[in-house]
């Protein structure tokens, strides 16, 4: 049973391991070069101009187009640089981000993250989150406006808002922005930003003409291609919010594509947006003023594009009356302490859930919270991970040490067990009768092995999580040649670890700690007796080796915790056998593997 046991484990993991770099490997770089060609495609396809009837994506969410007919400028391919320079602007310049304001539309298209770069290396450009319409593919906006009828041209995609000179978006410098639409209507904006990435925008609209109007705020994100990567099985990324009662709504770009248009029901409270693995624009509307109308698109009418984008239930303005109203815009860096902080002290309701902790995040979430207080302490994430797997097998104490000394009793009761599969060798019932009389004598449970394993895989589960999908983790170094812990090792046995300049396959880059995971996995696997059977004597012998290929493929710090894990793993059941009297094998299982391998 023991041999079973281990043969059922070696299986189940072989199988876990197999989906997993299914899910997480090939079906991503299938899809990546699919989306790659797909691009292409895009960029010989001739577009529509953006602003005409075919393209809906420069319409604003609401029921009718609010702008002038006029066309906004083609899309030619310019660079970002000079398409920056076509439009009016004000810069925007604060801890975290870079970039300006278009004045036209007061759209927010333009920004960069001062803080975040393409590598590792911090001389590499960084990271460019929102982009202006006309540059092509990578274009991708938030934008604020009004829609109405028979009240006149309504500020849109079209309007040119007016400012005063000079004026640079700071945290200490708010700036303001003025437009009117001749028909009685004044519309003031003033646009702040703290010290992250929250961007609150302050409308009023006063009515200076004889009769009461009714107008609709409208809020959008566009984005006019997916992410470069395709994400892991693991990961959400798209269209996404939390809507009140419907709770959060989440729609892959593929599911969108499908689907062309999801509105849910309306809502006074809750956010949408689109996300990324690490970065998101998110609109949080006026909450608990009045309901609006959510909406998720997508359309391949000419320009394709991606759209989450709301409409506010409209409002009257009586005659010399203002209307005020406050939203914001979330465009940034999905930083766990950040977004908490809008959450709690903004009161926007489950703001946390713009970062996919996933089903699990009872695990996840508490997880991350441990490794970032340890980071805290040690100023290493590799180091943290180090100490959390200490702490976890001090916690699992009682329940490993159960499970090892009920190994280490099964070893005793080994002779018994083998002159009993000989005595009962024809009666396979009776055979396993006996097996439980012992089993029930000694006290031992056979099942008792499974769970170290068992436990292990919510544990790993949860740092596989962590590392992928926290922005904490990107780029953050180990020791040596570990220099982003939510990336492969870089190194690779096949290259001698970098002496000879060659480029290998993806399938060849298998790095020191990965080899190092497979050694300690293969010297856990030997602390047991060799099964006979020579099935399952082969699975037992090429297990480590198949994972260590597997695991090369994973992120660093996820390999540092499985390598770290069975070094404890290997010194604690090693303890608690000799503490019991049970033989140690592992001395006399490598001979016997270097035997076998001589004959």
């Amino acid at each position: 049973m023991e041999n079973s046991r281990n043969f059922l484990i070696a299986m189940a993991l072989s199988i876990a391991v197999m989906v997993g770099w299914q899910f997480f490997v090939i079906s991503p770089r299938t899809e990546a070069q699919r989306q790659a060609e797909q691009s292409q495609a895009t960029l010989q396809t001739p577009t529509t101009p953006a602003g005409t009837a075919q393209d809906p994506a420069v319409s604003p969410a609401g029921r009718e187009s609010v702008v002038p007919t006029s066309r906004t400028p083609e899309v030619t391919g310019q660079t970002r640089d000079a398409a920056l320079a076509a439009s009016p602007r004000i810069p925007i310049d604060t801890p975290a981000v870079s970039g300006s304001i278009n004045l036209q539309g007061a759209r927010l298209d333009d920004l960069r993250l001062k803080g975040y770069h393409e590598t590792v290396d911090d001389s590499s450009p960084t990271i460019v989150l929102l982009s202006p319409e006309t540059i092509g593919k990578d274009a991708y906006f938030a934008e604020l406006g009004y829609s109405g009828q028979n009240v006149g041209a309504l500020p849109g995609p079209q309007t040119l808002w007016q400012a005063a000179p000079g004026q640079t978006l700071t945290p200490a410098t708010p700036v303001t922005l003025t437009a009117t639409n001749g028909d009685g209507l004044t519309f003031t904006r003033r646009i702040s930003v703290d010290d992250k990435f929250m961007f609150t925008v302050e409308d009023s609209v006063q009515n200076t003409g004889a009769a009461p109007v009714a107008i609709s705020r409208y809020g959008r994100v566009v984005r006019f291609s997916k992410p470069e990567v395709a994400s892991a099985y693991v990961l959400f990324e798209g269209l996404l919010g939390y809507l009140g009662e419907d709770g959060l709504q989440e729609f892959k770009y593929h599911n969108i594509e499908e689907d062309k248009r999801v509105s849910p029901g309306a809502t006074s409270t809750g956010w949408l947006g689109i996300t990324d693995k690490y970065w998101a624009t998110a609109l949080v509307p006026v909450q608990g003023q009045g309901t609006f109308q959510p909406n998720f698109r997508y359309s391949s009418d000419g320009r394709a594009y991606y759209q989450s984008d709301y409409l506010h239930e409209p409002e009257t303005i009586a005659p010399g009356a203002t209307l005020a109203s406050t939203s914001r815009v979330f465009a940034g860096a999905k930083v766990v302490d950040v977004i908490n902080g809008y959450e709690r002290d903004l009161g926007i309701s489950h703001f946390g859930q713009l970062i996919d902790w996933g089903w699990f995040y009872f695990i996840t979430r508490p997880m991350f919270w441990a490794i970032d207080h340890l980071y805290t302490l040690t100023g290493n994430f590799g180091v943290a991970i180090l100490l959390i797997t200490v702490i976890l097998k001090l916690f699992f104490f009682p329940l490993a040490s159960k499970s090892y000394r009920s190994m280490a009793k099964m070893k005793t009761v080994q002779p018994k067990l083998t002159e009993l599969r000989e005595k009962y060798a024809d009666d396979r019932a009776k055979q396993q009768q006996e097996m439980m009389r012992i089993y029930k004598e000694e006290k031992i449970n056979p099942a008792a092995g499974c769970w170290p394993v068992l436990v292990q895989i919510p544990v790993f589960f949860a740092l596989y999580k962590v590392l992928y999908i926290t922005i904490e983790m990107r780029h953050a170094p180990f020791f040596g040649w570990i220099h982003d812990l939510a990336a492969p090792d870089p190194t690779s046995l096949f290259n001698l670890f970098g002496l000879i300049p060659i480029t290998l396959p993806h399938l060849l880059m298998v790095g020191v700690w990965p080899i190092l995971m497979g050694i300690t996995m293969f010297i856990q696997m030997r602390l047991n007796p060799t099964p006979p059977d020579p099935a399952q004597q082969m699975v037992f012998t090429w297990m480590p080796v198949i994972f260590t290929f597997m695991m090369a493929s994973f992120p660093a710090g996820l390999v540092i915790y499985w390598t770290w894990n069975n070094t404890l793993s290997i010194i604690q059941q090693s303890i608690i056998m000799k503490r019991y009297g049970a033989k140690i094998e592992l001395w006399d299982n490598l001979r016997g593997v270097f035997r076998r391998s001589k004959a």
